[in-house]
This record gives C-alpha cells, structure tokens and sequence, in this order.
C-alpha cells in the first residue's frame, strides 16, 4: 500500500490538495495512471510528464510540475506529487 499526496498552489499558498491512496505496492511503470487518476479526481487535466518528474519522484519522492506542464491552462501555478506513505 501506497500514499501519494496532491497539492496545487498558487504562490507559496496551498489551494487544493488530495491524497491518492492504492492497496497495491508502487510500480514507477505505473506512474501515469497514478497521475491521470489523481488528477481525475482532483477534476484538474493531466500534465505532461517528463523525465525529469520520474527522476525527482524516485530520488526525493516528489514531482512539482509547473502550470506550463499541463496543456490546458489550469487556475494555479504549481502541482506537487508527493510520496507520503509506504506499508
């Protein structure tokens, strides 16, 4: 089982957040369906994802990506995936 916590800001400010919980143990190849369905349930479009987010993600368990990394324009200027929990 696995945690990841969601948060979009608009400067320093927190202005929405979700944490994503799976029973399953984490799998990097499954990184994007975590993304799509974290953002589908935080009703936000899905960023692009580079490599630069995986490398982040798997070498201090977070991924911030920027309001330029989505394709849609979204109403804050920054999401962060962070790795919360492990059992």
């Amino acid at each position: 089982m696995f945690k990841i916590w969601a948060k979009t800001y608009v400067g320093d400010r927190i202005t929405g957040d979700y944490l994503y919980i799976n029973g399953d143990k984490y799998d990097e190849e499954e990184f994007m369906s975590y993304i799509i369905e974290i953002c589908h349930e935080m009703d936000e479009p899905t960023p692009v994802v580079l490599k630069h987010h995986l490398r982040s993600f798997r070498s201090f368990n977070i991924a911030t990506f920027k309001a330029s990394d989505f394709v849609e324009s979204v109403s804050f200027d920054k999401m962060t995936l962070e790795y919360v929990d492990k059992a």
